[in-house]
Order: C-alpha cells, then structure tokens, then sequence
C-alpha cells in the first residue's frame, strides 16, 4: 500500500515551539514498521517556521510575511536534522522534498514531482515534505500542508491519506464547548458532513484546524482517495490506520477522481471575486459541463485579474463552482451578457473554460 500521513505543528511542537524529538521518534517508528511490513510511506510534516521561532529565541510567532519566511529557512533544518537521526534509528534515509503550488498546476512539474517522489520510495528513502514557506511567492500558507498532503496523495496514486492532528477525528460539534459532541466514525463520499464548518486552529502555533482538515478530507474523497484523520498521539495510530482498524474519522473516496488541478482550483487556492450568472448559465455548467460565456454572466463582484480564481455564484447566491478565469473583472464587466457573435475580436469567448471549472455540488 502507499501511504501519505501528515502531522501538524500543534502535534510536533511543545507551547514554545520547541520540536519534540520524542513525538518525532514515535513517527518514525511506525514509518519504519510499515516499510517493513512492505509498505511506501510519504510524510508532510509541518513545524518549520515555529522551530525557527524557537531556534532564534523570539518572544512570540511574528505575523508579517517576510519574517515567517525567513524564520521558516531556519527552522526546515532543524526539523529534517530531527527526522534525519530518528530515522537513522531504522537504517532509513529522509528526503526533504519542497513544494510550491505551482508544482501541482504546471502539467511539467506536477509529472516531474510525481518522478522524484516515486524514485525516492524506489530507492528507499523515506520522503519527508513541507511547504517551501521560505520562498513562497504569496502568502506563507498559500496552500496549507493539509491541502498540500491530499495533493501529494494525488499526485503518487495513494491508498491512503492519514492526517495526524491533536484531536481524535470529527466531532458531531466542538468536544471542547458542547460535552454531548461524539466522535464521527465513517463519512461517506455524498455526506453533507464534508461541507460543514469547523474551527481553525486551536493553537497559535499551527495554520491548520479541523477545518482545513475537513477541506483536505474533501479533496482526498474526490479525488478517489480514503483518508483518516486521527489523533497523533495515539499508540500506533499510522500503523493500525494503515491496517484498517477503527481509528478517527474514515472518508470513503467518491468516483470523481478530479484531476489535481481542478482540486487546486477548489480547494488550495485563494478566490479573488465573484462571478454572478443566470439560470440558463447554471444549468448549462451544472447539467452540461459547458464553459462559461459572456451570455451567461449577470453580474460580477470585486476586482480580479486575468488568471485568477474566482467563485460562481448563481441567481439565488450559491456558490456552484470555482474557476480560472480568461479576463479581468474590467474586461467581464464590459461583455457580460452579450453573445459570442457580439464580442470584440480581441477578447477570448469563454469567460471561464470548462478545463479551468470546478462544479462544487
């Protein structure tokens, strides 16, 4: 079976931020019982920008950008030097892959990310990734290493995705404000459930939550993958995960198998504005499949340029998909309505192609 587990800063990292070499240790030991038992093990490991934190003695997480990023480059080592002894324990080899995401939209570095992370599990090697928080070119959590997990997953062709988090699985509501909440055992692939909201963060050390888990458990399912979400501390939960036991929170996969960029469309990306349209446009996205014309659109909302993902949203304000689209707000606003035979010459027919469209129902 091919695995790809992801752990959290909360779980990683003491109140300081100061990496927990002990919770580390009891990772790899259950990477290194399931290469033994046969198995290729991937992990996304969060905790660099809070154990650079704690490396350069700073009071608290700063908040700006080009400081998270720099304190990231100091903290990447030290967790890879962490993994890199722990593993060392089992005669295992980690491989520190970094990924933007970009990899996982540009056709080229999607197929050569899927090269090198299968020559490493041919090799050997136990792959360890994060998020390259040093060099992004957006925001430091562009893409959170929840979403990025459910990506490599696609990315490899996983079995099965394991997020390791600091709470035991979903919850019917907050364990910690209602003490009625109980644990939800299995989703299914067609559940409301996986579009119901959830918290952030519990810690101001971490950039996940129960939310982004649900999101990324949401991506997994459609894109043909199982995942589980279980507490990391929990004796042997990758191990008895990967063995079927009854650990956290199952998401059984649906039969989309959406292609990754079309999960990045709609789940790791930020949306930039909003595109109103009418019925006919609705039913033709929805029921058909078509792009989106010019025809179709009513209104638009924000200011958003060429390339950008935006939100569709229709006559009575649910938002049905999300999609690259071809101009910018100026440009939309000016055809919205009109026909193809209408449009200038220079200005592409389809507002949002159907390649480039996530449908959300």
């Amino acid at each position: 079976m091919r695995v790809v587990a992801k752990i959290g800063t909360s779980s990683l990292t003491d109140t300081r931020g100061v990496i927990e070499a002990g919770v580390i240790d009891a990772v790899c030991d259950q990477l290194a019982a399931l290469r033994g038992a046969g198995h290729e093990v991937i992990l996304v490991s969060s905790g660099a920008v809070s154990a650079g934190v704690a490396a350069l003695g700073l009071a608290q997480r700063p908040s700006d950008v080009p400081t998270l990023q720099a304190i990231s480059a100091a903290g990447q080592s030290r967790l890879m030097e962490t993994y890199n002894r722990s593993l060392d324990r089992h005669g295992l080899v980690a491989a520190q892959v970094l990924l933007v995401p970009h990899d996982f939209v540009d056709r080229r570095q999607y197929l050569h990310a899927r090269q090198t992370l299968v020559r490493l599990l041919e090799l050997g090697c136990v792959p360890i990734v994060n998020e390259n928080d040093a060099i992004a070119s957006d925001e430091i959590r562009y893409g959170d290493n929840d979403r990025i997990a459910t990506l490599v997953a696609h990315n490899v062709g996983a079995d099965l995705l394991v997020l390791l988090t600091d709470t035991p699985g979903l919850y019917t509501a907050d364990p910690r404000t209602d003490p009625s909440a109980t644990l939800v055992s299995v989703v299914a692939a067609d559940d409301p459930l996986l579009s119901v909201a959830a918290t952030a963060s519990g810690t101001n050390r971490g950039s996940g939550g129960m939310a982004s888990k649900l999101s990324a458990a949401r991506m997994a399912s459609w894109a043909g993958v199982r995942a589980v979400i279980a507490k990391a501390s929990r004796p042997d939960v990758l191990v008895d995960a990967v063995a079927g036991e009854p650990v956290g929170t199952t998401f059984l996969p649906s039969s989309r198998n959406l292609a990754a960029r079309k999960l990045w469309i709609g789940f790791a990306t930020n949306v930039e504005g909003t595109i109103v349209i009418d019925d006919g446009a609705r039913a033709a996205l929805v029921d058909r499949g078509t792009s989106l014309l010019p025809a179709g659109v009513a209104a638009v909302e924000g200011s958003f340029d060429a390339g950008d993902v935006v939100a569709v949203r229709d006559s009575s304000g649910v938002v049905i998909a999300r999609g690259i689209v071809l101009c910018d707000a100026d440009v939309v606003r000016e055809i919205k309505g009109r026909r193809t035979s209408d449009l200038p010459g220079h200005v592409a027919h389809e507002v949002i192609h159907r390649d480039d469209l996530l449908v959300l129902g």
